[in-house]
């Protein structure tokens, strides 16, 4: 079964996300991004999904420090963000995410998404 670490500081969407994907995914959590780093450093995950603005490091500062260390290169990034301009986006992007899904979204839009993702690899 593929892993993911969803990492989102807002406790109800956090519990909504989980549910929506853990009948299909192994679902990790993080309440801030210093909690999803030390995740990321301690287990094996497929799919990262970041939220944007977090506590301790924000989604962008974990990107970073993710796409620097070669051995987690391979991972699969989706930021999650009320920021939904097409320059925040491509701001995204540019940090290292491979997806961008703009809050308020579907619950099953992110579970489509998130199977899209995992069936590339």
């Amino acid at each position: 079964m593929k892993r993911i670490l969803l990492a989102e500081d807002e406790e109800v969407l956090r519990m909504l996300i989980v549910d929506t994907l853990e009948d299909e995914y192994l679902v990790d959590e993080a309440q801030d991004g210093g909690e999803a780093f030390q995740l990321i450093n301690k287990n094996q995950y497929d799919l990262l999904i970041l939220d944007y603005m977090m506590p301790i490091m924000t989604g962008l500062e974990v990107i970073e420090k993710v796409r620097v260390d070669k051995e987690k290169e391979h991972l699969k990034i989706m930021m999650l963000s009320a920021k939904s301009q097409a320059s925040e986006q491509q701001a995204i992007i540019e940090a290292g995410a491979d997806y961008f899904m703009a809050k308020p979204f579907s619950p099953l839009d992110l579970l489509e998404k998130v199977g899209e993702i995992l069936d590339e690899n």
